[in-house]
């Protein structure tokens, strides 16, 4: 398999820097770094702290909730939930402290864990309606090994369904607003675009999750428009003709990951698991999935920035850890592959590991790894950045 030019393909930077304050680096696709050497989610972290009114937010809130409620027993806001302790918590906050009739979608994993489904039944115990949306098996296995081929990301097909399917339910049920949790781009690094806005315009999906790759594109490997179908958005114009407004929880409501943790372990039964996520330090995040372990890898692969590198950088701007531990656990955790349910995975794409690997090292850029006689090593971890970056 042919080396990809990972430089171009997502616009990265040659020159490999690290953040002053956390451990990510400008090798996060559509991230910023201001002239300190700061990165924008960190400067984003620092801006919620000190110059947003969390009171006027919450009122803001209030509007909205009052403009959208419904008072005849219909749903009025979508909140895509898997049982997790984000959509949980958004869930749940709508629902018992602001007087909303939320409708929970969840769109199913790509291969279910234990953990994960045993938390999405405590949540809908805990008292809410929720819809499950669970497309072709065939199709599904099909589109995760033509995305790991292709992409270097088997979760690309889970993200079409993960984004899309609020839009169908909001359609269908005809519910304009959706509420989402954190805006992921602000919150950890990306496209400032809507940074001091609620909303989410229905194009920055596309943009920012679906990797640039038209229908087409799967239709031309073998899938077809019929089989494609639940994993697009529904037609622009019915979602137009419904109003629909895609908001974050996150531009209300002061958004900590590890508070939501709590939030849920005492108010939905949210259960952290028994063990750390492979990749990283944490047992209460992404649990959902034996395959999300392969999608954290081949992003470390391709831009040297593993699961924990994500987390500690979170929990650096979130004030749980310091910089000097959060490098400490990035030394320690990322790049760990995920062998728990590898063969599984293998089986589930149809792939031999002689093929995986092969999409590893095509993954692999130049700027970013070299190999030695003890095998592939990134050139700039974090733990050895030059004295003037530290």
């Amino acid at each position: 398999m042919k080396q990809r030019d990972v430089i171009k393909t997502y616009n990265l930077p040659p020159k490999v820097r690290f953040c002053k304050i956390c451990t990510v680096s400008n090798q996060r696709p559509r991230i910023t770094f201001d002239e300190h050497g700061v990165c924008s989610a960190c400067n984003f972290a620092t801006y919620k702290r000190s110059k947003i009114d969390w009171a006027e937010r919450e009122r803001e809130l209030v509007d909205l909730c009052h403009r959208h409620r419904k008072h005849n027993g219909d749903y009025d806001v979508i909140v895509p939930c898997s049982g997790g302790k984000d959509g949980s918590f958004v869930a749940h906050q709508l629902k018992y402290k602001y007087g909303m009739n939320p409708l929970t979608v969840t769109w199913a994993p790509l291969k279910a864990t234990e953990i994960g489904r045993r938390n999405l039944d405590a949540f809908i115990q805990s008292g809410f309606d929720n819809v499950l949306g669970t497309p072709n098996g065939k199709t599904t296995r099909k589109l995760t090994r033509l995305a790991t081929q292709h992409l270097g990301d088997p979760f690309q097909p889970f993200i079409y369904g993960q984004t899309n399917y609020p839009l169908h339910m909001a359609v269908k049920y005809n519910v304009p607003l959706i509420m989402y949790g954190e805006n992921g781009e602000v919150e950890y690094g990306g496209d400032m675009k809507n940074a001091h806005r609620p909303t989410r315009e229905i194009q920055d999906h596309d943009k920012h999750y679906f990797s640039g790759l038209p229908p087409e594109f799967w239709v031309e490997h073998g899938v077809s428009e019929a089989d494609l179908r639940p994993f697009m958005a529904p037609s622009y114009e019915s979602i137009v003709a419904n109003k629909t407004e895609i908001h974050f929880f996150g531009h209300y409501k002061f958004w900590d990951p590890q508070e939501n943790f709590y939030y849920c372990r005492e108010n939905t039964g949210f259960q952290p698991n028994t063990e750390r996520s492979e990749g990283t330090y944490s047992k209460y995040a992404s649990l959902d999935d034996r395959i999300d372990g392969y999608h954290y890898y081949l992003g470390y692969i391709k831009f040297g920035i593993g699961r924990t590198t994500s987390d500690a950088a979170h929990e650096i701007r979130d004030g749980k850890i310091t910089r000097e531990e959060g490098i400490a656990l990035v030394r320690r955790y990322d790049g760990e592959f995920p062998q728990k349910y590898y063969q599984e995975f293998l089986d589930y794409c149809g792939i031999t590991d002689e093929e995986f690997q092969a999409v590893v090292d095509s993954w692999r850029s130049d700027h970013l790894w070299h190999k030695t006689a003890d095998g592939w090593e990134l050139r700039h971890p974090v733990w050895s950045e030059a004295p003037d970056q530290a």
